[in-house]
């Protein structure tokens, strides 16, 4: 087979499994549209912003505890995980000695394959009566977003290290020649020169963070109110579906696929501003 036919084949393979990609997505979204409409078509959308509680057998359908809850988490493990994550790819890259560089980068990705759940069992006996102690119930908003957290710092470590490696070597060339040290090339070229992929990382792992269940369902409390302090008990868009879809039935039902189409849209929000981000490095 030629070189030619090989690409051909190459591009017509590709094009192939990116047309199944798509369609299987575009399938998920009908299918919860389709799923919601019927309590959409009865309620309308604005009662599950406006509505006065979550009480879907009884009509009240008040989305907004849950939004505010998922979003509120996120932001707070993402701001968590994004210094430490960046400050971990550094470290490992520039300042590992060469024999613990190898066994920490393993160490970071078994840290991403760790099963949800057991990092779920882990907050639920140790960092949620650590909390107890400053306040109770223990199970809370900051609990959920700090096991988060944990989550999803290998995401943006083994993002920011695989950025760090693409920057061009005559970045690091020219940093010497102008005389500068390790710590300003870093400071003033390496970092400012990968932000966008920074950036694009740190989405992706908020993403990450807004659809994870079973972790955050143990250990964040899972009461339906607006949180007015990180000690909180808070339930998830996700924790919720997970909690009801086992007994709800008609408009519950229905209400509980408007969490999944509205959780879907949010993480296709987080997925474009990664994409948009650009994830290159900047180039004079």
């Amino acid at each position: 087979m030629s070189r030619t036919a090989r690409d051909t084949c190459l591009l017509l393979g590709l094009s192939v499994a990116a047309i199944v990609a798509s369609g299987i997505l575009l399938l998920i979204i009908l299918f919860l549209s389709t799923e919601a409409w019927p309590v959409f078509s009865q309620v309308g959308l604005l009662k599950f912003a406006f509505d006065e509680a979550w009480y879907p057998t009884e009509g009240a359908f008040d989305l907004k505890p849950m939004l505010v809850a998922s979003f509120a988490m996120s932001m707070l493990s993402i701001m968590l995980a994004a210094p430490l994550g960046i400050a971990s790819a550094v470290f490992c890259r520039f300042y590992a000695p060469p024999v613990f560089r190898r066994a920490y980068q393993w160490i970071i990705i078994l840290l991403a394959g760790i099963p949800s759940v057991v990092l779920g069992l882990w907050g639920l006996t140790v960092i949620v009566p650590l909390i107890l102690m400053l306040a109770p119930p223990g199970a809370s908003l900051l609990a959920g977003s700090l096991v988060l957290a944990l989550m999803i710092v290998p995401t943006v470590a083994l993002t920011t290290q695989a950025a760090l490696a693409s920057i061009p070597q005559f970045y690091w060339v020219g940093a010497a020649a102008l005389g500068l040290s390790r710590e300003g090339t870093l400071l003033g070229v390496a970092l400012p020169a990968i932000r966008s992929s920074i950036f694009a990382g740190i989405m992706l792992a908020m993403a990450r963070a807004l659809g994870e269940t079973m972790a955050v369902l143990m250990v964040s409390g899972n009461v339906v109110q607006l949180p007015t302090s990180l000690f909180d008990p808070v339930r998830t868009l996700t924790a919720n579906i997970a909690l009801e879809m086992a007994y709800a039935t008609g408009d519950h039902r229905s209400a509980l696929f408007v969490s999944g189409l509205a959780l879907t849209v949010l993480v296709f929000i987080l997925a474009w501003v990664a994409r948009r981000s650009g994830g290159q490095v900047v180039h004079a």
